[in-house]
């Protein structure tokens, strides 16, 4: 059974005149061009240990096999706004599951984008807990009944965004949570 014992956050920009080559640029924008990655869904296991970016980037070997969640979007309309981030949302047990979600959305700012993922995140964490919210409050509301409940300890989000290159080149964004054994 594998259960990863680590994760860190990354994310990056690409451009490029072809819609792949602009995603590898991403990739190598993040530092993860070398692996293989598999995307998985959204669990930050319980009694996983957050490392840096530049801790993690030292655990990797060129060709491993690297399991991730992965918020990707791309565009090559000039000056469109794309985005992508992973909202995290950990619970105050830290042997119980957290989670992460990815959000790619079009048009919508850094911080709108951020703000968006990790109220998914701390909103599909509360309703396991059982924390009991009005989903039609906002944010801000939200997250003070999150973190008063005693259940729901942190959340944060990590966010890339770009507008489109103007001459028309690809341009990609990813925000990307890498699990390590």
């Amino acid at each position: 059974m594998y259960v990863p014992q680590k994760i860190f956050f990354t994310k990056g920009v690409g451009r490029h005149k072809d819609y792949l080559a602009s995603f590898e640029m991403a990739l190598r924008s993040s530092g993860i061009e070398k692996c293989n990655l598999v995307t998985v869904s959204s669990i930050f296991p319980g009694g996983c240990k957050r490392i840096s970016k530049e801790e993690g980037l030292k655990e990797l070997q060129a060709g491993q096999i690297t399991f991730c969640v992965m918020a990707r979007n791309s565009t090559n309309e000039p000056n469109r706004l794309i985005a992508t981030s992973i909202g995290v949302a950990l619970p105050a047990d830290p042997d119980q599951y957290g989670y992460l979600s990815e959000h790619h959305p079009f048009g919508e700012t850094e911080k709108v984008a951020g703000e968006y993922a990790e109220d998914l995140a701390a909103t599909m964490l509360a309703t396991t807990l059982g924390v009991e919210f009005d989903s039609n409050k906002d944010w801000n509301e939200r997250e003070d009944i999150y973190k008063m409940s005693g259940k729901i300890v942190k959340s944060f989000n990590v966010t890339q965004s770009a507008e489109g290159e103007k001459t028309g080149l690809w341009t990609t964004v990813i925000s990307v949570a890498v699990l390590l054994p």
